[in-house]
C-alpha cells in the first residue's frame, strides 16, 4: 500500500486537525463537521494529483485553449454516519462523482472490550473499472475499511482504490496495508501511535460519529 500521510509536512491542515482534538472546540458540532470536510476538500486536492487525466480543448471569450482534466470515473463511498461530512468534503472536489453508502458499526457482544463490525445497509453503483475512493474519518483497527471493501466486490472491480481517513491509528494503518491490494493507496491527515483496549485511537478526539451528529443510544 502507498501510504499519504500529509501531516508529515507542516500546513494548515494542523489547524483543523488540532480543532478536531480540541475539547473546547470539538464542542462545537457545525464547526466540527465543517473540518472534517474541509479536511476533506485537502484529501482530494492531494488525491487527485495522482489520477490519470487527459488533454481538453475548451472555448474561452477569446480563443480556444487545451488544459489537462481528470479522466477517472470516480465512485466516492463513504461509512455511515461520521463518514458523511468528510463525503461532503470529497464531493465538493469531485463533483461528477458516483457515490455509495454503506453502513459498518462495531456490535460489541458479551464483552464490551470486544466487538465484530456489522455491515447491514448498502448503495452502490456498478464498481468495475472505476477509481474507488472509500472514505472513512477513523482508522482505528481497521476492520471497518476491510468489512466495507469486502461487501463491495460485488458490485464489480475497481481500476484503482483510494482510501481517505482523518486520523488512523498506527495499528489500524498496518492492518490496511496487510488486507488491501498492494497497490490501493491510503490518505491521511495524521496517524497517532495507540489504541486502547477498547479499540479507540490515542489521542485521537473521542467518537467522530457523537461529535458531529450527537450521541446516540446503544443497544
Amino acid at each position: 500500500m502507498h501510504i499519504h500521510n500529509l501531516s508529515e509536512d507542516n500546513s494548515i491542515l494542523n489547524t483543523f486537525i488540532s480543532e478536531l482534538r480540541d475539547v473546547n472546540i470539538q464542542k462545537d458540532s457545525m464547526r466540527f463537521r465543517r473540518n472534517i470536510e474541509r479536511i476533506g476538500e485537502v484529501l482530494s486536492y492531494e488525491m487527485s494529483k495522482s489520477f490519470k487525466f487527459k488533454n481538453q480543448e475548451i472555448t474561452t471569450p477569446l480563443a480556444k485553449t487545451t488544459v489537462k482534466t481528470i479522466d477517472s470515473d470516480v465512485v466516492l463511498c463513504s461509512i455511515l454516519r461520521a463518514g458523511v461530512p468528510l463525503h461532503n468534503g470529497l464531493l465538493n472536489y469531485f463533483d461528477k462523482a458516483e457515490n455509495a453508502f454503506i453502513s459498518a458499526y462495531r456490535h460489541h457482544k458479551e464483552n464490551p472490550d470486544t466487538f465484530e463490525i456489522v455491515v447491514e445497509y448498502l448503495a452502490c453503483p456498478n464498481l468495475e473499472g472505476k477509481t474507488l475512493v472509500l472514505a472513512d474519518p477513523m482508522v482505528a483497527t481497521g476492520q471497518s475499511l476491510l468489512a466495507t471493501y469486502e461487501a463491495l466486490k460485488p458490485f464489480g472491480t475497481p481500476k484503482e482504490i483510494h482510501l481517505a481517513a482523518v486520523i488512523g491509528a498506527q495499528e489500524g494503518v498496518d492492518f490496511a496495508a496487510k488486507h488491501f491490494p498492494e497497490n490501493t493507496h491510503l490518505w491521511i491527515a495524521t496517524v497517532d501511535k495507540d489504541l486502547n483496549n477498547k479499540g479507540y485511537i490515542v489521542p485521537g478526539l473521542g467518537d467522530a460519529g457523537d461529535l458531529a451528529f450527537g450521541q446516540k443510544l446503544q443497544h
